[in-house]
């Protein structure tokens, strides 16, 4: 009895932990909407910013259940989309900011690209 339990105990954990990444890449595909802004102004910018946090907390569940996979784009990927928030933020000219915006966009929907696919290798 103890073996089927520890079988049925298995295979829910696994699918479990299949659901979760799923639910995460979920979120992060959402976010995939920004694709579409191409003009800084205040709207859009907080819709960035709104992407940005949920990428956040969503890359931190990820690297909570699997360090090795996630640790880096954690640290390394999530440091970049804050550095572009940054500029866009400091730009001094209307003309830096609409680039510093554009990049912004570029860095954040290549990080939500490789925590999607990192998240399908798990599934």
């Amino acid at each position: 009895m103890n073996s089927s339990n520890d079988i049925i105990f298995g295979i829910t954990g696994i699918f479990a932990s299949i659901m979760g990444y799923a639910k995460e890449r979920g979120k992060l595909e959402k976010l995939m909407k920004i694709v579409g802004l191409n003009v800084y102004n205040e709207k859009n910018l907080a819709i960035m910013v709104d992407s940005h946090e949920k990428y956040s907390h969503t890359i931190r569940i990820l690297k909570n259940k699997e360090p090795e996979a996630f640790t880096e784009m954690y640290t390394t990927d999530l440091q970049e989309v804050k550095d572009g928030r940054k500029a866009v933020k400091e730009s001094e000219t209307d003309e830096t900011r609409q680039s510093n915006f554009i990049i912004y966009k570029d860095v954040l929907l290549r990080a939500l690209e490789k925590a999607i696919k990192a998240t399908q290798e798990f599934v």
